[in-house]
Parts: C-alpha cells; structure tokens; sequence
C-alpha cells in the first residue's frame, strides 16, 4: 500500500498485532466473533499499545470481506495522515 510495509503477526511487548507498519505506527486488528465476549481484554491491548505511541485500527472480519474497497481507504487515510516519526 503506498509502498509502506506492513508485518504480519508480529509480536510487539507481551502481545502480538494482526497487521503493523512501524514506519508510520499503525497496527491494524482484524476482529472475529470471539472478540465480542472480550472487549476489555482488547480495549487494554489498545491503550498499551497507544502508550507505545501506536494508532490502532480495528475491523471486523466480514467487515473486510464485504467492504474491501472502505477498508483499505480508511488504513491509507490513517497512514497518510500520521507523519514518520
């Protein structure tokens, strides 16, 4: 996407992010339904990684099957409007 790299499954402290590109410091978190019963667990995921000075963005799985298009939009908006550090 824009040339920018994104790592898959990467362990970043005690958890590991679904997608993130350290260039512009963007995790992305692909959601299924188990997501649903642990929204705490997750919300605590996010704050940790916001303390490391990341911006996380979550979507659910049918989410990015059914809108594709909306998706990679809302991840380049994201990318294109957080400066390198």
């Amino acid at each position: 996407m824009s040339g920018l790299k994104f790592r898959r499954q990467e362990p970043i402290g005690k958890y590991i992010a679904d997608f993130v590109c350290f260039e512009k410091h963007v995790i992305i978190e692909c959601d299924g339904g188990q997501h649903m019963s642990q929204k705490s667990k997750d919300d605590q995921r996010d704050r940790w990684f916001i303390e490391q000075g990341f911006r996380v963005l979550r979507f659910w799985d049918n989410e990015i099957l059914q809108r594709t298009k909306d998706v990679l939009k809302k991840i380049y908006n994201e990318c294109a409007r957080t400066p390198s550090p």
